[in-house]
Protein backbone atom coordinates (compact mmCIF):
# COMPACT_ATOMS: atom_id res chain seq x y z
CA UNK A 1 0.00 0.00 0.00
CA UNK A 2 1.33 3.52 -0.39
CA UNK A 3 2.52 5.95 2.31
CA UNK A 4 1.34 9.21 2.39
CA UNK A 5 2.18 11.97 4.71
CA UNK A 6 0.12 13.45 7.25
CA UNK A 7 0.78 15.93 9.73
CA UNK A 8 0.12 14.46 13.12
CA UNK A 9 -0.26 11.00 12.37
CA UNK A 10 3.17 8.61 13.28
CA UNK A 11 5.22 7.39 10.89
CA UNK A 12 4.09 4.68 8.77
CA UNK A 13 1.81 3.08 5.94
CA UNK A 14 -1.16 5.14 5.39
CA UNK A 15 -4.61 4.56 3.02
CA UNK A 16 -4.32 5.56 -0.70
CA UNK A 17 -5.82 8.29 -1.18
CA UNK A 18 -5.74 9.37 -4.98
CA UNK A 19 -7.20 13.18 -3.98
CA UNK A 20 -4.00 13.62 -1.67
CA UNK A 21 0.04 14.04 -2.76
CA UNK A 22 1.83 11.63 -2.28
CA UNK A 23 5.16 12.56 -0.81
CA UNK A 24 8.20 11.09 -2.73
CA UNK A 25 11.49 11.70 -1.47
CA UNK A 26 13.81 14.09 -3.32
CA UNK A 27 15.08 11.44 -6.59
CA UNK A 28 17.85 11.41 -9.15
CA UNK A 29 17.11 10.45 -13.05
CA UNK A 30 19.27 10.30 -15.44
CA UNK A 31 17.65 10.13 -18.97
CA UNK A 32 18.68 7.61 -21.52
CA UNK A 33 16.71 7.32 -24.48
CA UNK A 34 13.73 5.14 -23.62
CA UNK A 35 15.23 4.32 -20.62
CA UNK A 36 15.62 6.45 -17.32
CA UNK A 37 17.62 5.39 -14.07
CA UNK A 38 16.12 6.41 -11.09
CA UNK A 39 17.28 6.66 -7.31
CA UNK A 40 17.62 7.71 -4.02
CA UNK A 41 21.48 8.78 -3.39
CA UNK A 42 21.34 8.76 0.22
CA UNK A 43 19.34 5.01 0.30
CA UNK A 44 21.70 3.39 -2.31
CA UNK A 45 18.07 2.66 -4.12
CA UNK A 46 17.82 2.60 -7.94
CA UNK A 47 15.51 1.21 -10.63
CA UNK A 48 15.41 1.57 -14.61
CA UNK A 49 12.28 2.67 -15.05
CA UNK A 50 10.43 3.39 -18.87
CA UNK A 51 10.73 6.41 -19.96
CA UNK A 52 7.12 7.18 -19.38
CA UNK A 53 7.07 5.33 -15.86
CA UNK A 54 9.84 7.95 -15.26
CA UNK A 55 7.54 11.04 -16.49
CA UNK A 56 4.65 9.79 -14.01
CA UNK A 57 6.83 9.59 -10.76
CA UNK A 58 8.18 13.37 -11.58
CA UNK A 59 4.80 14.27 -11.80
CA UNK A 60 4.40 13.29 -8.53
CA UNK A 61 7.13 14.13 -6.62
CA UNK A 62 6.52 18.12 -8.38
CA UNK A 63 3.33 17.63 -6.30
CA UNK A 64 0.49 16.57 -8.42
CA UNK A 65 -2.26 14.01 -6.44
CA UNK A 66 -2.83 10.57 -7.90
CA UNK A 67 -5.84 11.28 -9.99
CA UNK A 68 -4.14 14.57 -11.05
CA UNK A 69 -1.16 12.33 -12.32
CA UNK A 70 -3.27 10.37 -14.05
CA UNK A 71 -4.96 12.22 -15.62
CA UNK A 72 -2.44 14.10 -17.28
CA UNK A 73 -0.96 10.58 -18.24
CA UNK A 74 -4.04 9.70 -19.90
CA UNK A 75 -3.72 12.85 -22.14
CA UNK A 76 -0.28 12.19 -22.60
CA UNK A 77 0.19 9.07 -23.39
CA UNK A 78 -3.33 7.86 -24.79
CA UNK A 79 -3.38 5.23 -22.33
CA UNK A 80 -5.13 4.93 -18.62
CA UNK A 81 -2.98 3.60 -15.74
CA UNK A 82 -3.20 2.12 -11.84
CA UNK A 83 -1.93 5.15 -9.75
CA UNK A 84 -2.86 2.76 -6.57
CA UNK A 85 -0.16 -0.37 -7.99
CA UNK A 86 2.01 2.59 -9.38
CA UNK A 87 2.08 4.22 -5.18
CA UNK A 88 2.34 0.73 -4.01
CA UNK A 89 5.29 -0.11 -6.12
CA UNK A 90 7.00 3.15 -5.18
CA UNK A 91 6.39 2.75 -1.53
CA UNK A 92 8.35 -0.70 -2.05
CA UNK A 93 11.12 0.74 -3.70
CA UNK A 94 11.43 3.35 -0.61
CA UNK A 95 11.03 6.40 -2.95
CA UNK A 96 7.97 7.39 -0.53
CA UNK A 97 8.44 8.99 2.50
CA UNK A 98 6.15 7.44 5.42
CA UNK A 99 3.27 8.96 7.15
CA UNK A 100 4.84 11.91 9.33
CA UNK A 101 8.43 11.12 7.68
CA UNK A 102 10.00 14.05 7.14
CA UNK A 103 12.39 14.78 3.55
CA UNK A 104 15.93 13.81 4.07
CA UNK A 105 17.94 17.50 4.76
CA UNK A 106 20.74 18.55 2.40
CA UNK A 107 23.99 17.05 3.95
CA UNK A 108 26.15 19.92 2.85
CA UNK A 109 29.18 19.87 0.34
CA UNK A 110 30.83 16.70 -0.16
CA UNK A 111 33.88 16.52 1.94
CA UNK A 112 37.33 15.81 0.05
CA UNK A 113 35.74 16.82 -3.32
CA UNK A 114 38.05 19.74 -3.94
CA UNK A 115 41.15 16.81 -3.21
CA UNK A 116 39.30 14.68 -5.54
CA UNK A 117 38.97 17.65 -8.35
CA UNK A 118 42.58 18.67 -8.03
CA UNK A 119 44.24 14.96 -8.38
CA UNK A 120 41.95 14.19 -11.38
CA UNK A 121 42.88 17.30 -13.18
CA UNK A 122 44.83 18.21 -16.76
CA UNK A 123 48.15 19.02 -14.40
CA UNK A 124 47.06 15.76 -12.62
CA UNK A 125 46.62 14.14 -15.88
CA UNK A 126 50.14 15.44 -17.02
CA UNK A 127 51.75 14.87 -14.24
CA UNK A 128 50.72 11.26 -14.57
CA UNK A 129 51.54 10.32 -18.41
CA UNK A 130 55.37 12.43 -17.01
CA UNK A 131 55.68 10.11 -14.14
CA UNK A 132 54.79 6.87 -16.63
CA UNK A 133 56.81 7.65 -19.19
CA UNK A 134 59.84 8.46 -17.46
CA UNK A 135 59.68 5.53 -15.61
CA UNK A 136 59.29 3.74 -19.10
CA UNK A 137 62.53 5.23 -20.30
CA UNK A 138 64.23 4.32 -17.19
CA UNK A 139 63.38 0.75 -17.94
CA UNK A 140 64.69 0.33 -21.29
CA UNK A 141 67.77 1.87 -20.56
CA UNK A 142 68.71 0.08 -17.23
CA UNK A 143 68.96 -2.99 -17.80
CA UNK A 144 67.19 -5.36 -15.12
CA UNK A 145 65.31 -2.40 -13.68
CA UNK A 146 61.58 -4.01 -14.63
CA UNK A 147 59.92 -5.88 -12.30
CA UNK A 148 60.08 -9.80 -12.69
CA UNK A 149 59.50 -12.32 -10.28
CA UNK A 150 63.10 -13.23 -9.37
CA UNK A 151 63.08 -9.91 -7.27
CA UNK A 152 60.30 -11.99 -4.86
CA UNK A 153 63.79 -13.69 -3.75
CA UNK A 154 65.21 -9.16 -2.31
CA UNK A 155 66.67 -11.34 0.46
CA UNK A 156 68.25 -14.64 1.72
CA UNK A 157 65.57 -14.47 4.60
CA UNK A 158 62.13 -16.19 3.53
CA UNK A 159 60.36 -14.66 6.60
CA UNK A 160 61.45 -11.31 5.70
CA UNK A 161 60.40 -11.88 1.99
CA UNK A 162 57.08 -13.25 2.50
CA UNK A 163 56.56 -10.30 4.99
CA UNK A 164 57.29 -7.89 2.70
CA UNK A 165 54.96 -9.18 0.13
CA UNK A 166 52.02 -10.27 2.00
CA UNK A 167 51.51 -6.59 4.13
CA UNK A 168 53.16 -4.84 1.40
CA UNK A 169 50.12 -4.81 -0.83
CA UNK A 170 47.69 -3.56 1.91
CA UNK A 171 48.56 -0.10 1.63
CA UNK A 172 48.54 -0.04 -1.87
CA UNK A 173 45.43 -1.54 -2.14
CA UNK A 174 43.79 0.92 0.40
CA UNK A 175 45.08 3.57 -2.41
CA UNK A 176 43.06 1.85 -4.98
CA UNK A 177 39.89 1.66 -3.32
CA UNK A 178 40.99 5.31 -2.03
CA UNK A 179 41.18 6.43 -5.68
CA UNK A 180 37.53 4.91 -6.69
CA UNK A 181 36.41 7.22 -3.63
CA UNK A 182 37.94 10.46 -4.65
CA UNK A 183 37.37 10.11 -7.65
CA UNK A 184 33.90 9.61 -7.28
CA UNK A 185 33.54 12.34 -4.30
CA UNK A 186 35.14 15.02 -7.11
CA UNK A 187 31.68 14.18 -9.17
CA UNK A 188 29.61 14.97 -5.98
CA UNK A 189 29.01 11.49 -4.89
CA UNK A 190 28.96 10.53 -1.12
CA UNK A 191 31.60 7.48 -2.08
CA UNK A 192 32.74 5.82 0.97
CA UNK A 193 35.55 3.51 1.84
CA UNK A 194 35.57 0.70 4.40
CA UNK A 195 37.38 -1.62 5.96
CA UNK A 196 36.17 -4.97 6.16
CA UNK A 197 37.53 -9.20 6.45
CA UNK A 198 37.48 -12.16 4.40
CA UNK A 199 38.30 -14.83 7.01
CA UNK A 200 41.53 -13.56 8.31
CA UNK A 201 42.54 -10.91 5.37
CA UNK A 202 41.65 -7.26 5.87
CA UNK A 203 39.83 -6.00 2.74
CA UNK A 204 38.75 -2.15 1.67
CA UNK A 205 35.56 -1.69 0.03
CA UNK A 206 34.83 1.67 -1.98
CA UNK A 207 30.77 2.29 -2.26
CA UNK A 208 29.86 4.41 -5.50
CA UNK A 209 26.75 5.26 -4.14
CA UNK A 210 24.94 7.04 -7.42
CA UNK A 211 27.22 6.23 -10.06
CA UNK A 212 24.54 4.78 -11.98
CA UNK A 213 22.67 8.31 -12.17
CA UNK A 214 25.76 10.25 -13.16
CA UNK A 215 26.05 10.92 -17.31
CA UNK A 216 27.44 7.43 -18.64
CA UNK A 217 30.99 9.60 -20.30
CA UNK A 218 31.62 10.36 -16.60
CA UNK A 219 31.57 7.20 -14.70
CA UNK A 220 34.42 5.69 -16.45
CA UNK A 221 37.04 7.47 -14.76
CA UNK A 222 35.85 7.03 -10.91
CA UNK A 223 36.10 3.19 -12.24
CA UNK A 224 39.22 3.50 -13.58
CA UNK A 225 40.85 5.23 -10.80
CA UNK A 226 42.10 2.36 -8.69
CA UNK A 227 43.79 0.97 -11.92
CA UNK A 228 45.57 4.03 -13.07
CA UNK A 229 46.36 4.61 -9.28
CA UNK A 230 48.10 0.55 -9.61
CA UNK A 231 50.39 1.87 -12.52
CA UNK A 232 51.14 5.32 -11.52
CA UNK A 233 52.28 3.25 -8.01
CA UNK A 234 54.61 0.48 -9.94
CA UNK A 235 55.89 3.58 -11.55
CA UNK A 236 57.11 5.33 -8.85
CA UNK A 237 58.39 2.27 -6.97
CA UNK A 238 60.68 1.45 -10.30
CA UNK A 239 62.34 5.47 -10.53
CA UNK A 240 62.35 4.66 -6.00
CA UNK A 241 64.89 1.63 -6.85
CA UNK A 242 66.25 3.72 -9.56
CA UNK A 243 67.16 6.40 -7.31
CA UNK A 244 68.72 4.31 -4.80
CA UNK A 245 71.26 2.14 -7.14
CA UNK A 246 74.92 2.18 -5.93
CA UNK A 247 77.65 1.76 -8.16
CA UNK A 248 75.19 0.78 -11.15
CA UNK A 249 73.56 -2.12 -9.23
CA UNK A 250 70.06 -2.83 -7.63
CA UNK A 251 70.44 -2.48 -3.54
CA UNK A 252 68.52 -5.18 -1.63
CA UNK A 253 66.30 -2.24 -0.68
CA UNK A 254 65.83 -1.59 -4.78
CA UNK A 255 65.13 -5.03 -5.33
CA UNK A 256 62.01 -5.22 -2.54
CA UNK A 257 60.58 -2.34 -4.26
CA UNK A 258 60.72 -3.95 -7.62
CA UNK A 259 58.88 -7.41 -5.91
CA UNK A 260 56.08 -5.09 -4.58
CA UNK A 261 55.68 -3.19 -7.98
CA UNK A 262 55.93 -6.90 -9.39
CA UNK A 263 52.90 -7.77 -7.64
CA UNK A 264 51.10 -4.62 -8.00
CA UNK A 265 51.25 -5.27 -11.47
CA UNK A 266 49.57 -8.92 -10.71
CA UNK A 267 46.98 -7.22 -9.22
CA UNK A 268 46.24 -4.89 -12.65
CA UNK A 269 45.89 -8.44 -14.22
CA UNK A 270 43.73 -9.27 -12.07
CA UNK A 271 41.10 -6.67 -12.83
CA UNK A 272 40.98 -8.33 -16.92
CA UNK A 273 39.28 -11.58 -14.66
CA UNK A 274 35.51 -10.25 -16.27
CA UNK A 275 33.71 -13.51 -13.97
CA UNK A 276 34.97 -11.68 -10.97
CA UNK A 277 32.94 -8.35 -11.52
CA UNK A 278 35.92 -6.44 -11.13
CA UNK A 279 36.94 -2.85 -12.44
CA UNK A 280 36.60 -3.53 -16.10
CA UNK A 281 33.62 -5.83 -16.01
CA UNK A 282 31.79 -2.47 -14.50
CA UNK A 283 33.52 -0.48 -17.54
CA UNK A 284 32.39 -3.24 -20.01
CA UNK A 285 28.62 -2.87 -18.87
CA UNK A 286 28.93 0.63 -18.95
CA UNK A 287 29.92 1.07 -22.75
CA UNK A 288 27.67 -1.56 -24.04
CA UNK A 289 24.60 0.06 -21.97
CA UNK A 290 23.75 -3.29 -19.88
CA UNK A 291 21.86 -3.75 -16.92
CA UNK A 292 22.88 -7.38 -15.57
CA UNK A 293 25.18 -8.31 -18.39
CA UNK A 294 26.75 -11.15 -15.51
CA UNK A 295 23.87 -12.92 -14.48
CA UNK A 296 22.13 -12.98 -17.83
CA UNK A 297 25.58 -14.28 -20.07
CA UNK A 298 25.62 -17.06 -17.15
CA UNK A 299 22.13 -18.56 -17.60
CA UNK A 300 22.20 -18.03 -21.37
CA UNK A 301 25.47 -19.84 -20.95
CA UNK A 302 23.64 -22.85 -19.06
CA UNK A 303 20.44 -22.82 -21.70
CA UNK A 304 23.36 -23.05 -24.38
CA UNK A 305 25.28 -25.82 -23.15
CA UNK A 306 21.81 -27.24 -22.03
CA UNK A 307 20.59 -27.59 -25.48
CA UNK A 308 24.12 -29.32 -26.74
CA UNK A 309 23.46 -31.71 -23.89
CA UNK A 310 20.02 -32.22 -26.04
CA UNK A 311 17.55 -30.67 -23.36
CA UNK A 312 14.83 -28.99 -25.51
CA UNK A 313 13.49 -27.20 -22.66
CA UNK A 314 15.41 -24.31 -21.30
CA UNK A 315 16.17 -23.97 -17.41
CA UNK A 316 15.83 -20.05 -17.93
CA UNK A 317 13.00 -18.36 -19.68
CA UNK A 318 15.39 -15.74 -21.41
CA UNK A 319 12.61 -13.37 -22.25
CA UNK A 320 12.71 -11.81 -19.12
CA UNK A 321 16.46 -10.50 -18.99
CA UNK A 322 16.42 -6.95 -20.42
CA UNK A 323 16.97 -6.86 -24.04
CA UNK A 324 20.78 -5.33 -24.19
CA UNK A 325 21.92 -7.98 -22.04
CA UNK A 326 20.39 -10.83 -23.72
CA UNK A 327 21.51 -9.33 -27.39
CA UNK A 328 25.40 -8.95 -25.87
CA UNK A 329 25.23 -11.81 -24.09
CA UNK A 330 25.41 -14.03 -26.86
CA UNK A 331 29.19 -12.96 -27.91
CA UNK A 332 29.89 -11.67 -23.88
CA UNK A 333 30.93 -15.81 -23.01
CA UNK A 334 34.21 -15.29 -25.10
CA UNK A 335 35.35 -11.96 -22.73
CA UNK A 336 34.88 -14.97 -19.97
CA UNK A 337 37.07 -17.55 -21.66
CA UNK A 338 39.80 -14.84 -21.88
CA UNK A 339 39.61 -14.26 -18.35
CA UNK A 340 40.24 -17.88 -17.69
CA UNK A 341 43.23 -17.13 -19.90
CA UNK A 342 44.13 -14.87 -17.62
CA UNK A 343 43.81 -16.11 -14.77
CA UNK A 344 45.97 -19.35 -15.53
CA UNK A 345 48.80 -16.91 -16.68
CA UNK A 346 48.73 -15.20 -13.06
CA UNK A 347 48.72 -18.43 -11.71
CA UNK A 348 51.72 -19.10 -13.72
CA UNK A 349 53.11 -15.88 -12.49
CA UNK A 350 52.64 -16.61 -8.64
CA UNK A 351 53.16 -19.88 -8.79
CA UNK A 352 56.82 -20.00 -9.80
CA UNK A 353 57.76 -17.75 -6.70
CA UNK A 354 56.07 -19.92 -4.91
CA UNK A 355 57.34 -23.06 -6.15
CA UNK A 356 60.93 -21.39 -5.89
CA UNK A 357 60.74 -20.18 -2.51
CA UNK A 358 59.50 -23.88 -0.99
CA UNK A 359 62.54 -25.20 -2.92
CA UNK A 360 64.78 -22.84 -0.82
CA UNK A 361 63.39 -23.79 2.35
CA UNK A 362 63.06 -27.16 2.30
CA UNK A 363 66.49 -27.35 0.62
CA UNK A 364 68.24 -26.03 3.86
CA UNK A 365 65.94 -29.06 5.43
CA UNK A 366 67.10 -31.88 3.43
CA UNK A 367 70.69 -30.25 3.11
CA UNK A 368 71.25 -28.93 6.62
CA UNK A 369 74.98 -29.61 5.93
CA UNK A 370 75.05 -26.50 3.45
CA UNK A 371 73.05 -24.29 5.34
CA UNK A 372 73.46 -21.96 8.31
CA UNK A 373 72.11 -21.79 11.44
CA UNK A 374 70.43 -19.07 10.78
CA UNK A 375 69.28 -20.43 8.02
CA UNK A 376 67.55 -23.34 9.00
CA UNK A 377 65.77 -20.91 11.55
CA UNK A 378 64.44 -18.69 9.24
CA UNK A 379 63.27 -21.43 6.77
CA UNK A 380 61.42 -22.71 10.21
CA UNK A 381 60.15 -20.33 11.04
CA UNK A 382 58.75 -19.75 7.18
CA UNK A 383 56.73 -22.98 7.69
CA UNK A 384 55.61 -21.87 10.94
CA UNK A 385 53.72 -18.86 9.49
CA UNK A 386 52.73 -20.91 6.42
CA UNK A 387 50.75 -23.46 8.82
CA UNK A 388 49.68 -21.01 11.06
CA UNK A 389 48.24 -19.36 7.67
CA UNK A 390 46.48 -22.84 6.71
CA UNK A 391 45.04 -23.34 10.37
CA UNK A 392 43.34 -19.77 10.42
CA UNK A 393 41.73 -20.83 7.30
CA UNK A 394 40.48 -23.96 8.34
CA UNK A 395 39.35 -23.28 11.36
CA UNK A 396 35.93 -21.49 10.50
CA UNK A 397 35.36 -24.09 8.62
CA UNK A 398 35.98 -26.49 11.70
CA UNK A 399 34.05 -24.95 13.98
CA UNK A 400 31.10 -24.44 11.72
CA UNK A 401 31.00 -28.22 11.52
CA UNK A 402 31.22 -29.08 14.71
CA UNK A 403 28.19 -26.68 14.99
CA UNK A 404 26.27 -28.45 12.41
CA UNK A 405 27.04 -31.66 14.15
CA UNK A 406 26.18 -30.96 17.46
CA UNK A 407 23.04 -28.96 16.05
CA UNK A 408 22.06 -32.32 14.39
CA UNK A 409 22.77 -34.31 17.40
CA UNK A 410 20.22 -32.02 19.48
CA UNK A 411 17.91 -32.36 16.84
CA UNK A 412 17.75 -36.56 17.48
CA UNK A 413 17.78 -36.27 21.48
CA UNK A 414 14.60 -33.91 21.08
CA UNK A 415 13.37 -36.62 18.54
CA UNK A 416 14.14 -39.52 20.50
CA UNK A 417 12.68 -37.55 23.95
CA UNK A 418 9.50 -37.00 22.25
Amino acid sequence: MATVADEGQQAGPAVFDPSRPVPVHPLTYLDEGDEVTVGRREAGTYVVLPADGAALLRRLEAGATPAEAAAWYRETYGEPVDMADFCDTLGELGFLRAAGEDAVADEGPVRWQRLGRALFSLPGALLAVALLAFAVVEMLRVPGLAPRYTYVFFSRSMVLNGVVLAFGQIPLVLLHEAAHALAGRRLGLRSHLSIGRRLYYLVFLTELNGLVTVERRKRYLPMLAGMITDVLVAAALVLAADAIRQDGHLTMAGRMLLAVAYFTLVRILWQFLFYLETDLYYVAVTVLGCVDLQTTARRVAYNNLARLAGRRTPRYDESVFHPRDREVARWYSWLVVVGYAVSIGMLLMTTVPMITMIRLVFGRFLHPAQASTGGLVDSGTFVLIILAQVFLLLRPTLQARRAARAATADRVLLNGES
